[in-house]
């Protein structure tokens, strides 16, 4: 497998894609700010004809370089035992996220099928639900991972780029075929939880009505103080532990995307349990590091040899709030890791998707560090 990555910083040309191109690749990532992605739009499906193309805009961009803003981050592949298909579907409104999944899923080919890797828009969406639907279809053995579109921590607007264009409304996925691909993962948070553990004793999906009895929105807020004046960018600071009837963590942690002060309600990025209590919890930057180096130990554990390759790189928006300047540790903290043969590239996100570990079981993260890293054995 050969890769290589270009960052664009200011108007680009087709000159500034021709060490991409060079290699004829067969799978090209680009990830960029709002106004980058759409200026490169039309640049790039005509550079990259005849590749798959995928990305999506961002709060934030990753490269070997470490982590910018207002750039467009372009990463090419060039797989040689390998195959990719690529799926796109339209997603009407956030009911429709378990059944874009499904169809998303559908027109892969499973016969096959190593790994599926998924960008969606990330503010009228249940991201859950898109990773159920694809699990019905697939089954649970098949490794998804991917993220959810940021637009620099405004919440108002994403955009996925694919074969066709940029579309605010369409998700996008890639299967990956091929005995020789190497297909790792890994995730880890860092974050800490604090407070009480409060009942779910309202939600509707990913729509959190009431905390013990109590408005669930009112609850927060009085968590926050002074914090809830900047909600729902503020949530991004102090997210939920989702925690288990028996108040157990079961490792999820959800974000808050919106705010609906006349049903005094959160809606969050990722299904609730109906059943179960959530936290509040809270982050340093050393933990945050820490946690994106346990990500990285866990995919490399995975992956056999040392041959080059990408480690795609999805974290979420809220551990870059909490790192401000510091935010590049992480990314470096990666890096060594997996050594100078690994090219990084990704995004801040509104989402991050995963399994928990190499069984498998695919869930929508929050304010994780994910990591998927792609090869070929010889």
């Amino acid at each position: 497998m050969k890769v290589s990555q270009v960052t664009v910083r200011s108007a680009f040309s087709a000159a500034d894609f021709s060490p991409l191109t060079a290699i004829s690749p067969t799978l090209v990532f680009a990830f960029g700010s709002v106004d980058a992605l759409q200026a490169a739009a039309p640049g790039l499906k005509a550079a990259f004809a005849t590749s798959q193309l995928v990305g999506c805009t961002t709060a934030g961009e990753i490269s070997k370089q470490g982590v910018e803003d207002g750039t467009l981050v372009v990463t090419a592949l060039r797989f040689e035992h390998s195959r990719v298909a690529q799926v796109s579907t339209s997603l009407a409104d956030m009911a429709d996220s378990f059944a874009a999944g499904k169809r998303l899923a559908q027109g892969l080919d499973t016969a096959g099928l190593r790994a599926i890797l998924i960008f969606g828009q990330g503010v009228a969406i249940n991201g859950s639900a898109v990773i159920g639907g694809m699990a019905s279809v697939v089954g649970d053995h098949i490794p998804i991972t991917g993220g959810l579109a940021g637009d620099g921590g405004a919440f108002a607007k994403t955009w996925i780029l694919d074969n066709v264009g940029i579309s605010s409304e369409r998700l996008v996925c890639v299967g990956l075929y091929g005995e020789k691909l190497e297909f790792a993962h890994g995730s880890f948070g860092g974050w800490s939880p604090f407070g009480p553990a409060r009942k779910v004793t309202r939600c509707d999906n990913n729509v959190l009505y009431e905390l013990d009895g109590e408005s669930a929105l009112e609850v927060y807020k009085n968590y926050l103080g002074e914090h809830a004046k900047g909600l729902p960018a503020s949530g991004l600071l102090f997210p939920f532990a989702m925690l288990g009837s028996d108040h157990n963590e079961v490792g999820l942690i959800r974000t808050i995307l919106a705010v609906d002060e006349a049903a005094g309600s959160l809606t969050l990025a990722g299904d609730i349990d109906p059943n179960g209590y959530l936290k509040l919890m809270h982050a340093s930057t050393d933990a945050l590091v820490e946690g994106a180096e346990s990500a990285a130990q866990a995919a490399q554990k995975m992956h056999a040899t040392d041959n080059e390759g990408l480690a795609l790189l999805v974290s979420c928006v809220g551990r870059k709030l909490v790192m401000g300047g510091r935010v590049d540790e992480e990314v470096e903290a990666v890096g060594e890791v997996f050594g100078s043969g690994a090219t990084l590239a990704g995004f801040y996100s509104y989402g991050e998707i995963s399994p928990f570990s190499p069984t498998v079981d695919c869930k929508l993260h929050n304010q994780t560090m994910t990591i998927t890293y792609l090869s070929e054995s010889a």
